[in-house]
């Protein structure tokens, strides 16, 4: 039944009294008194009340009817309506009033305008002098008012929703508003249903008291989350009956933390129950695959995690307003000078003359005042004159500009993800100007960088490495078709060609064909309309997570199936050609890779529908008796068959893609073995070859029959997180399918064909702590309690089986897979991969009931439950048994070199801070240029404070050595004069590379002022395995020392410290949730939006407002001082020759809207120029409008066309008989031209809309003129402005003032301009001429700037003999944990013949490369060999041998190139030098 809102609710207005938390604290307490009246005997109450301080007691409302609810201690707290308005009709215009008080300028006006009323200095009328802060207070007010209004119907919406709540009266479910609810209420939920507030599960119509959620209005993510009927509860047969619940509930008062959630229910016979979060069903989430489910309500409204954690948009101070304030207090000291100095002339004035003048009149008492309280009395009356010195509307004009540049980001096109169904998310609205100022960007890798879209790439099982060469082949072929639309169009019915036969790679029965990871990677909509059908929210379509093609369709390793296929058929008879371990391990290794993890099953066909049964499959040859035999064979055989290994070193370096790299990898697996164990590897490379030759054929057909006949149906996989999902449709490709999951049961189709159900006896799940989970079965043939776990291999290496205990050929072969498995890992993640290891152990039964025993009672623990579930957890996963490793590629994202590339152009710095391992970060950023080939790279890893500063000093002096050669090259070198940059321009050949413990030691001893010393010089920082509050103190650190201005972008919750700590922080709305969307100030889709949004609409705002801003002291400066010349021709006496009307509207109406129309649609540089030459973006960066320099000019600027308008018409009308207002009127007609002539100079893409602004204020000026020229008889005594505007326009001497004054006044500025497009050199000049010429002529431009840019900044490494000099400037330092292995291959034999001492190259021999790691790598460029097409699994930060050897300082730029050559693992050369410290 669909729920829905029902009139009767909007007609019904209730008010109702919130408590805040201390009255909920005292409800608990009280309540908890009424109920342990025994405790109160024994002295005990006083302990309790103290420990439920910070508790909530919750009891069910059913007790309690409409009579008695004042005795229920559930009154006390938050009902569910919300309430996000700020005002109420009542408290709107007060509230409003208070708040728009907190602005210093608001007080400012009302005070000067209060003082206005004090006759004796009074400049204006009274009621005058209060109407301009009256119409800006009352626009703030409006606006105010419109944004309450849209959350009041957003409240009034969701409150009337409909949900049915347990009635006592009519024994049923009833049908009542969301903001009914109230807490202890029963609310029954169906499939589909949103929950309306934060709820107990007590029933679920699941079998198994199973419940699924989808979060995805909470956090974003799509996959399910299973929630737990509360333990006790589970069990029920019948429907749950809400009257006969008695128990009494003690939770945690409300916070928001989403992920945590624990308390305990009290029954009547004082037995407890605990639970935790897996039991709470949040606010705002929908339930799925679940008929029904009942629960009581914990927290309601915003006491529910939901709404804590809605904080709404941010606002923060931007620098622009920082440094307005500044300017202001500026002005203010300028005003003060002006009133001085006219408060001095007044007194001089009055006391030149020796009798007073008849104009001068007296007090009440006949008195006059004397000349220096006249001259103060004047000084407060030159205040409230000259009071528009200060931008009264700059504030409002600012905020209403911010709106509309928000309004234009939000709706720009290309800032909309099609995919996803997501525009870009403007969260905080007044710092729109800082994304045009930025100077370093924090990001994050993974979901970040990367798609967060996990691909299946290679795995290593027992120590044999399996490359998946066709699988990457199929990622390749996916890569190059991810095309325009249009493209795809043609492309989309095209399939590859069949593998071949004997390379089974199409295994899962469905056509190989191009899949693209999004079908429109450009929006094309017709009129910018956007089609929500094909969003990710729409109903209609699967919203299975970590489901795309790219994902499920994993091609399998030919070799590695042939051995699976083997391992199942040839077991049967114990054949001598499969080795009965590795049989074992295979086996084991993909069932790990099926069951360990919490993965749904669901069909394709209905893919929120959970599959529990397994569907029924028709019979195969391989029976389930025989499989049972197979097992226990299989056991027994490992036990005493002896080991071998069955890889050749040949097969081996096939795996690889390169042959150097292949044959490297083989000789490493043998490097550290007897000789017996390279020739039992080639013995077994002849098995194996003709175990593959005998009856392929066969094997083929057997398994073509069973995995065509098996299931009927294929499944879909809706897991936790991206690794599981790869990880199951990786085990699926060999045959290996989870077939249906139960909290107590799984099911594994075997590649015979065969399903075994596992018993789930317990389930560990992943935490960033043990950073593993594991999960407990029985084996249904053999019943042993096998444990199998996933994790990182830093965590699984430590915890694997000590081999010292066992027997000597067991020991060894543990030790080879270790060492094998762990080369392998390095590969991979020097590769880019992302690693997992997996292991397993077999416990006896007495063992797993001792554990079982100990982990029960820790859940069922109240206090320090977690702390005692991890204990028990770590207790059992020790003395592990190593399976193997998988590799999984995290995708780069669409156009991050590319936006990388850019936004370096821009002048900005970037930063990776991620909690990878370093060699997957210094890969991947390798892969998005943030690094360069030819970059060296400093990689400093150390725990001692003493070895981290010397590495700190050795480093920075070669740096700056460098630096220092360099300098004059690039000066030499620099064709294109551009602007300084904000700060210290980095040299582009240094990198660096540091981890989270050196990160430690760095803020811990002090060091922090070196290590930013360093960054300055560096091009990129990387920063590795660093926690989320490191990520933090590394973004503050720069932002508060260096004072820049910092971007932070990430997606997921660990990034949410580092986004609040950056000046302008941005949340990728990705597949990590939406913690870090709702923490940050921007919300994007994808990291190459972040181009457009600096580049283009950052620039745009920066200049439209800085140039605003500007323009408005501007104005009101050279208005002003149009009344402070008048002064020294009316004896200072404060008198105007202006109208107050007219000087009042002036700045209200007359030339208020030609500034915002400019401030929000000014385009100085079309988003194409800008795109096309990232450099214009420093024009921001170095505050290049807007800084102390431009303001003083500005206001010389205004003092000097204040003189103009002002002494121009003076000399005119010089020695006639004008009146005052006749004098005025022409002034104030040419200051207003003079001010919207000055504007159209500014404005440099004219619009319809900048023409109506411009033209219309003009003539609103002149209407309005007119009519109150008219009108105003006697509306000013003594003088009146009557029919002064209507004789003048009959005057020609007014129209040629009006001609003549306003082109001398902008005279000088115009000849400026016209000198700076003539002779100037500035980019944005140039690149605002390039956009008046034609599209083509404009691409070749634009083209030769880059090229020419690109050569001024290459020439310096780019000369003929760049590469031995490269050598000689540096002596590169090479020490870190995979190198120090190879490092240690140079002998003292080869360091003498090379002319180095030991202490040469070791000169610190008390250090050791456990305590520091430090190392720094030339990269130089050379040719493609034909035997080399790619770089393999080597093209990593490092060679693993380094070509010679030297100290600092040594000339080592003679090497051959010979020897060089022939350490050349990928398609580099790379160039290095190495010292052990």
């Amino acid at each position: 039944m669909s729920r829905k809102s029902f009139p009767g609710c909007f007609s019904r207005i209730i008010w109702k009294k919130h408590f805040f938390k201390e009255t909920c604290c005292q409800c608990a307490a009280s309540d908890t008194e009424i109920q342990n009246e025994g405790l109160e005997k024994r002295g005990k109450l006083k302990k309790r009340k103290k420990k439920n301080e910070n508790k909530r007691v919750i009891i069910s409302n059913l007790s309690f009817g409409s009579t008695k609810w004042k005795e229920n201690p559930n009154r006390y707290y938050n009902s569910n309506k919300i309430k996000t308005t700020k005002y109420t009709i009542l408290t709107f215009f007060p509230k409003n009033i208070y708040e728009q008080f907190h602005r210093f300028a608001n007080i400012y006006f009302v005070v000067i305008a209060l003082l206005n009323f004090v006759p004796v200095v009074n400049a204006f009328q009274p009621e005058v002098s209060v109407i301009p802060i009256c119409v800006i207070m009352a626009i703030t007010a409006i606006k105010d008012a419109w944004e309450d209004f849209r959350r009041y119907k957003l409240d009034k919406e969701i409150n009337h929703m409909g949900c049915y709540i347990y009635s006592r009266k009519d024994r049923a479910y009833v049908e009542k508003c969301w903001k009914d609810v109230q807490v202890g209420d029963f609310v029954q939920l169906q499939c589909n249903e949103t929950i309306p507030a934060d709820i107990l599960l007590l029933y679920s119509s699941d079998q198994n008291g199973i419940c699924h959620l989808e979060t995805a209005n909470l956090d974003g993510e799509t996959n399910l989350k299973q929630r737990r009927v509360v333990m006790g509860f589970s069990g029920q047969n019948t429907l749950f009956e809400p009257e006969f619940f008695q128990n009494t509930i003690i939770c945690e008062m409300p916070n928001n933390d989403l992920n945590k959630f624990k308390g305990y229910m009290e029954k009547p016979n004082n037995e407890r129950i605990g639970f935790n979060i897996e039991s709470l069903l949040l606010r705002g989430c929908t339930i799925r695959n679940t008929e029904v489910a009942v629960g009581i309500v914990i927290y309601a409204g915003h006491e529910t995690k939901a709404m804590l954690n809605n904080n709404g948009p941010r606002y923060k101070r931007s620098k622009i307003e920082r440094r307005m304030n500044m300017d202001i207090f500026l002005c203010v000291g300028l005003l003060f000078t002006m009133c001085l100095v006219g408060a001095i002339g007044h007194g001089i004035w009055a006391g030149s003359f020796s009798e007073h003048p008849p104009y001068d009149v007296p007090d009440e008492n006949g008195n006059f005042p004397s000349p220096v309280l006249a001259g103060f009395y004047l000084f407060l009356t030159m205040i409230i004159l000259l009071q528009v010195l200060i931008p009264i509307s700059l504030y409002v004009s600012i905020e209403l500009v911010k709106l509309g540049q928000v309004f234009l980001i939000h709706n720009d096109i290309d800032l909309y993800d099609e995919e996803a169904d997501l525009p870009i998310q403007c969260r905080a609205l007044n710092i729109t100007e800082d994304l045009g100022q930025i100077q370093y960007i924090f990001s994050d890798k993974t979901g970040t960088l990367t798609e967060n879209k996990m691909v299946f790439r290679r795995c290593t099982v027992d120590g044999h490495e399996f490359s998946h060469q066709e699988n990457a082949k199929r990622l390749e072929t996916h890569k190059e078709l991810d095309l325009d639309y249009a493209d795809f169009v043609k492309l989309q019915h095209f399939t590859l060609p069949s593998m071949n036969t004997e390379r089974p790679g199409t295994y899962n029965q469905r056509t190989m064909r191009p899949l693209r990871r999004c079908q429109s990677a450009r929006a094309h909509f017709q009129g910018h309309t956007r089609n929500r059908s094909l969003g990710r929210r729409d109903s209609n379509r699967s919203q299975v997570a970590f489901s795309s093609t790219i994902e499920k369709d994993v091609t399998p390793d030919s070799r590695l199936l042939r051995r699976v296929r083997e391992a199942a058929l040839q077991t049967e008879n114990l054949s001598p050609f499969i080795h009965m371990q590795t049989a074992t391990s295979l086996t084991d290794f993909f069932l790990a890779l099926a069951i360990c993890n919490t993965v749904v099953v669901s069909t394709a066909t209905e893919p929120r529908q959970r599959v529990i049964v397994p569907p029924p499959i028709k019979p195969s040859g391989i029976t389930l008796e025989k499989i049972h035999q197979i097992f226990h064979r299989l056991k027994l055989a490992s036990l005493s068959q002896s080991f071998s290994s069955s890889q050749s070193s040949s097969e081996l370096g096939a795996s690889f893609s390169a042959k150097n790299t292949g044959e490297h990898l083989a000789a490493l697996d043998c490097c550290d073995e007897d000789n017996d164990c390279c020739d039992s590897n080639r013995g077994t490379g002849l098995q194996d070859k003709a175990s593959t030759d005998i009856g392929s054929a066969s094997l083929d057909e057997v398994f073509k029959s069973v995995t065509h006949g098996s299931l009927p149906t294929d499944f879909c996989y809706e897991a936790e997180s991206p690794d599981e999902a790869a990880l199951v449709y990786a085990a699926q490709a060999y045959s290996f399918t989870l077939v249906s999951r139960t909290p107590e049961q799984v099911t594994v189709q075997l590649p015979q064909g065969t399903l075994l159900t596992f018993d789930i006896l317990y389930t560990l799940g992943f935490d960033s702590v043990r950073k593993r989970m594991s999960v407990v079965v029985r084996h249904p043939l053999t019943k042993e309690v096998i444990v199998y776990t996933k994790g990182a291999d830093s965590v699984i290496m430590d915890l694997l089986e000590d081999s010292g205990k066992a027997d000597t050929y067991a020991e060894r072969r543990r030790k080879r897979i270790k060492d094998r498995t762990q080369k392998h890992l390095d590969y991979y993640a020097r590769d880019g991969l992302r690693t997992l290891c997996i292991a397993k152990k077999v416990l006896n039964e007495d063992d797993f009931q001792k554990w079982a025993n100990f982990r029960r009672e820790a859940e069922a623990a109240i206090d320090n439950r977690e702390d005692l579930l991890m204990e028990t957890a770590q207790h059992l996963e020790t003395k592990l048994t190593l399976l193997g490793a998988t590799g999984i590629e995290d995708r780069l994202q669409d156009g991050v070199p590319d936006t990388i590339a850019a936004l370096r152009e821009a002048g900005i710095q970037i930063w990776v801070l991620t909690g990878d391992k370093q060699e997957t970060a210094v890969n991947i950023a390798y892969s998005c240029k943030l690094l360069n080939q030819r970059d060296t790279v400093f990689t400093i890893n150390t725990e001692n404070k003493e070895t981290c500063e010397s590495l700190l000093n050795l480093t920075l002096e070669e740096v700056r050595k460098n630096y220092e050669v360099e300098k004059p090259q690039r000066k030499f070198f620099d064709f294109i004069p551009t602007s300084s940059p904000a700060s210290e321009e980095p040299s582009p050949e240094f990198g660096l590379v540091i981890d989270g413990r050196t990160l430690s030691v760095i803020f811990q001893g002090g060091l922090e002022e070196k290590f930013l010393e360093l960054t300055r010089h560096c091009r990129s920082v990387l920063c590795c395995r660093s926690t989320p509050l490191q990520k933090s103190m590394v973004v503050k650190l720069v932002r508060r020392q260096l004072k820049v201005m910092t971007l932070s972008i990430g997606d997921g919750a660990n990034d949410v410290s580092m986004i609040q700590a950056a000046d302008v922080g941005i949340g990728i709305s990705g597949q990590e949730g939406m913690q870090a969307v709702m923490a940050s100030d921007f919300a994007v889709s994808r990291f190459k939006h972040l181009k457009k949004l600096l580049l283009v609409h950052g620039h745009w705002c920066y200049t439209r407002l800085a140039k605003m801003v500007i323009y408005f002291f501007y104005k009101n400066v050279s208005y002003v001082n149009l009344l402070f010349w008048y002064q020294f021709f009316c004896g200072f006496s404060g008198n105007t020759m202006i109208d107050y009307w007219q000087m009042i509207f002036f700045n209200l109406f007359f030339t208020s809207l030609p500034p915002l129309v400019f401030g929000i649609l000014d385009r100085d540089v079309s988003a194409e120029t800008l795109l096309g030459l990232p450099e214009l973006y420093k024009n921001g960066q170095n505050s290049e409008i807007y800084k102390l320099s431009t303001f003083i000019i500005t206001m010389f600027d205004a003092f000097y066309q204040s003189l103009i308008c002002f002494f121009v018409p003076y000399l005119m009308y010089k020695d006639s008989d004008i009146d005052v207002f006749s004098f005025g009127n022409p002034i104030n007609t040419i200051s207003l031209l003079t001010i919207l002539l000055h504007q159209a100079l500014e404005i440099k893409t004219w619009t319809l809309f900048h023409w109506i602004t411009i033209i219309g204020s003009v003539v609103i000026y002149f209407v309005f003129s007119l009519i109150y020229n008219a009108a105003c008889v006697v509306c000013n005594p003594p003088t009146n402005p009557y029919w002064i505007m209507e004789k003048q326009l009959s005057e020609p001497t007014f129209y040629l003032l009006c001609l003549i004054t306003p082109v001398i006044a902008l005279l000088p500025r115009f000849f400026i301009f016209a000198l700076q497009g003539t002779f100037g050199t500035s980019l944005i000049l140039k690149a605002q001429q390039l956009d008046n010429l034609p599209k083509e002529q404009q691409d070749l431009e634009i083209q030769k700037l880059r090229s020419r840019k690109q050569t001024t900044s290459d020439a310096p490494i780019a000369s003929p003999a760049s590469n031995d000099d490269l050598d000689q400037n540096i002596s590169h330092l090479c020490l870190s944990p995979f190198l120090h292995p190879a490092a240690e291959t140079v002998s003292p034999r080869d360091t003498k013949s090379q002319g180095l001492s030991t202490s040469e190259v070791n000169p610190l021999k008390k250090w050791t490369p456990e305590e520091g790691y430090y190392f720094f790598n030339r990269w130089t460029e050379e040719e493609y060999t034909a035997t080399e097409s790619s770089a393999g699994p080597f093209s990593g930060h490092c060679p693993l041998v380094p070509s010679r050897v030297t100290s600092p300082g040594q000339d080592s730029g003679k090497p051959t190139k010979d020897k060089g050559k022939k350490n050349n693992h990928g398609s580099h050369r790379r160039s290095v030098s190495a010292v052990t410290l």
